[in-house]
């Protein structure tokens, strides 16, 4: 799984002109899904998310996870994080999961991240045209992929 996490002040998705989800401070979490991977990608993620302190504390030092200061986050899908451009300019998809394999662990992680924030992550939908809006905070944004792992 690769995701890319940017910390916001706010942020909203919009699907067929009507809000669908919109927080407040915490984090958008755009996020890619391939073939080969699982729930275990899925749990080292909520992991890394959940304890990720990237919030300042009262020294202005970034100190504090999105628990710390009662953040909310944004999940939405989205398969071109997986774009291959190796040949020519019109990126290949090949690697991102199809949706019998990816829909149920987009649904697991956000699940999962719901559980472990005490409340309800916002979502999009998944394989819908999205229009995304936020305001990055700092700004803060933070690639992860469980592949690497660093």
């Amino acid at each position: 799984m690769r995701i890319v996490i940017q910390r916001v002040s706010r942020a909203a998705v919009t699907i067929r002109q009507s809000v669908k989800s919109s927080i407040g401070q915490g984090f958008l979490i755009l996020t890619g899904i391939e073939e080969a991977d699982s729930s275990e990608d899925v749990d080292w993620l909520v992991r890394k998310v959940i304890g990720l302190r990237v919030f300042d504390d009262e020294n202005g030092v970034m100190n504090r996870s999105i628990m710390d200061v009662g953040g909310e986050i944004l999940v939405i899908s989205q398969f071109t994080l997986f774009a291959s451009y190796k040949k020519g300019n019109r990126p290949s998809w090949l690697r991102a999961a199809r949706h019998e394999h990816s829909v149920p662990l987009y649904e697991e992680f956000c699940r999962k991240l719901s559980d472990a924030l005490g409340k309800e992550v916002g979502t999009g939908e998944f394989g819908a045209y999205m229009q995304v809006d936020l305001c990055n905070d700092g700004p803060v944004t933070i690639c992860m992929d469980t592949k690497k792992r660093e």
